[in-house]
């Protein structure tokens, strides 16, 4: 791999120098101008022979190498005689992989052309977003994790384990690139909606920053996939010959936070103050410790919090072209007060108190949640967890969600309690009954742990309801209307921190009266890719909530009169570049205001500059 080792041969051929054919072509393409500031090692690389080259993922281009190539690079009768351009190599590959069956097939075999053509593979993943992201993602990767210890075939990223205690700034120093800018890890506990996948989780962090590449940009040899290991609570894993992690059940406590601090410590110590850390599916007790305990010394960030929060204010900011009113004119009504729920919650506060001036503690008045004990109120606080405290407002103690209902008046209820059919008939109806238009978001999956079906709310609503699930549903008809959802690209699932059942954050369908919508794809791969590249090309130093209000506000605005003529509060994401350049610009321009970035002087156009430190795909050429 690239900046790994220096390899020779006593052939006496030519040497290809690759550093100084990365350093040719880095102004052309741009990709690098986001690391210009950043002082690196100058590893060398230098290949003795074609069958080298061939073999390295970063360089080889398979049937793509010119003749002049071949001459040059010593690659003649190492290859068929066949040219094949990008082009013809993307559309065999398609054409290959849409001949599986399996789905964990495709996965395996796009993991494989990563490991050999990395330029091929995002190129692949860019021109059919669409079509593999349930591939190389959710809910394949799901499905990859549970079976990594039988697929694993050499490793895509680190692992961290209480073996390494002591020495994880040693083990950091092992992984062949310098440069980092963007790192995922996990502790494989709460995986999707498969819990304790222990060391296997590694899928998840891979899956994640083959994302960050192509959809934001980030180059590929700037992300680092990692997965710390304390154990598993997974009889299943534990019993299991072939599983690849350690035996034994989850440290838990101070040994637990000694190496989370560590690790934390041995990331800023080797790669610098600018590295952005993204925590990924931890459990429930967990997510929200370490956020707080590492956002004021650490550029971290957990989209299963802050992405799904920012990607659902931004279609209820679109979605008000529809209901009307302002934010703060609607109430609130959550069942389900976990990762997700108290999330979102919290940044719907935080924009009602930006657009309003008034104290976040005011605008939460306007939000309410229901757990699994009822209504959230102030006579529950000491037996609260630390999260839904802010949520405990004055008010009687209600069990019922209908009676909930009726007492609180929302104008949005939002399910993400991974519990079906709680959204009953007498409490859409309620909902209808105070509510020209009333908002329900069923974000629950599967489809049997949906809070209420597509037909049920519209039915129930005399179809005045603008609804939206986590859940595919078949068109409905009502009323000599027919409300369409479309057909769901994939579901990501996760993990209510009330409860073990699932939860989507992040595949909205929403179909309103007045259209017949396709697909809206509520996704937070809307943000997580644009809000990195954000971070990381202005240098900024702290994640700041406004500037996941300003990812919101980007999101929107991309939002088109056509979309909303046709329904959708979300736009195409098959433009889910240019979507990412313009939430990339609007996070790093609040970063500027706020003072935390370290870029200077500031571009003129972040736009522009955006794309310009995008990674691209394509080949280049070896002459």
């Amino acid at each position: 791999m690239e900046g790994a080792m220096r390899k020779t041969m006593s052939s006496g051929s030519v040497h290809m120098e690759m550093e100084d054919i990365d350093n040719k072509f880095q102004e052309a393409y741009g990709e690098h101008n986001a690391t210009e500031d950043q002082l690196i090692t100058p590893w060398t690389v230098s290949v003795a022979s074609g069958y080298s080259l061939l073999r390295d993922p970063i360089y080889n281009k398979g049937l793509s190498f010119t003749e002049k190539e071949r001459d040059a690079h010593y690659l003649r009768g190492l290859l068929p005689p066949a040219l094949f351009d990008q082009e013809l190599q993307e559309r065999r590959m398609m054409h290959n992989l849409r001949n599986y069956d399996v789905p964990l097939h495709r996965y395996i075999a796009l993991m494989d052309l990563q490991e050999r053509n990395e330029r091929l593979f995002y190129k692949l993943l860019i021109d059919n977003v669409e079509e593999l992201l349930p591939v190389v993602y959710t809910p394949t990767v799901g499905e990859a994790c549970q079976k990594y210890g039988k697929i694993y075939r050499r490793p895509q990223g680190l692992f961290i384990s209480l073996k390494e205690k002591g020495k994880i700034l040693e083990v950091l120093k092992n992984w062949p690139e310098r440069n980092i800018q963007v790192i995922v890890v996990t502790d494989g506990e709460r995986i999707l909606g498969l819990g304790d996948l222990g060391c296997q989780g590694m899928g998840i962090p891979v899956g994640k920053l083959s994302l960050y590449t192509a959809l934001g940009g980030i180059r590929p040899s700037a992300c680092l996939p990692i997965t710390i290991d304390v154990g598993t609570n997974n009889e299943q894993l534990l019993n299991d010959e072939f599983y690849i992690g350690l035996k034994h059940k989850r440290a838990r406590g101070q040994e637990y936070m000694e190496l989370l601090d560590e690790f934390m410590y041995a990331v800023k110590k080797n790669y610098g103050e600018k590295v952005l850390v993204q925590f990924e599916d931890f459990a429930n007790h967990n997510a929200f410790e370490l956020l707080a305990r590492y956002s004021s010394s650490h550029l971290v960030f957990n989209d299963d919090i802050q992405g799904t929060a920012s990607v659902v204010v931004a279609g209820l900011l679109a979605a008000l072209k529809l209901v009307g009113g302002t934010l703060a004119e609607h109430t609130f009504l959550f069942l389900g007060a976990g990762e997700a729920g108290t999330g979102i919650a919290e940044l719907i506060a935080l924009e009602i108190s930006k657009q309003t001036g008034a104290p976040v503690e005011e605008t939460r008045k306007n939000i309410w949640l229901v757990d699994s004990k009822g209504l959230i109120v102030r006579s529950r606080f000491e037996s609260l967890q630390h999260f839904k405290k802010p949520w405990a407002h004055d008010h009687e103690s209600i069990k019922d969600l209908h009676d909930v209902v009726q007492a609180i008046r929302p104008t949005v209820l939002i399910g993400t309690s991974g519990v079906g059919k709680t959204f009953t008939k007498e409490v859409v109806e309620a909902m209808a009954s105070f509510n020209e238009k009333p908002l329900i978001l069923a974000l629950s999956n599967p489809t049997s742990q949906s809070e209420c079906t597509a037909e049920e709310a519209y039915t129930w609503s005399q179809g005045r309801a603008i609804f939206a699930s986590g859940s595919p549903f078949d068109p409905v008809e009502y009323d000599g209307k027919v409300f369409m959802p479309g057909q769901v690209p994939f579901i990501l699932t996760k993990t209510d921190l009330s409860s073990n059942h699932s939860i989507s954050t992040t595949w909205f369908y929403l179909m309103s009266l007045h259209s017949l919508p396709n697909v809206i794809q509520a996704n937070n791969a809307y943000i997580f890719p644009g809000f990195g590249l954000g971070l990381i090309m202005s240098g900024t130093i702290r994640v700041h909530d406004d500037m996941l209000l300003a990812a919101s506000a980007a999101l929107a605005a991309q939002v088109s009169q056509e979309n909303y003529d046709k329904g959708l509060i979300y736009p195409p994401f098959t433009n889910i570049r240019k979507i990412s350049a313009n939430i990339a610009a609007k996070v790093a321009a609040k970063a500027y205001e706020l003072g935390l970035a370290s870029r200077l002087p500031r571009p003129k156009d972040l736009v522009k500059y955006a794309e310009s430190c995008m990674y691209s795909p394509r080949y280049r050429s070896y002459l």
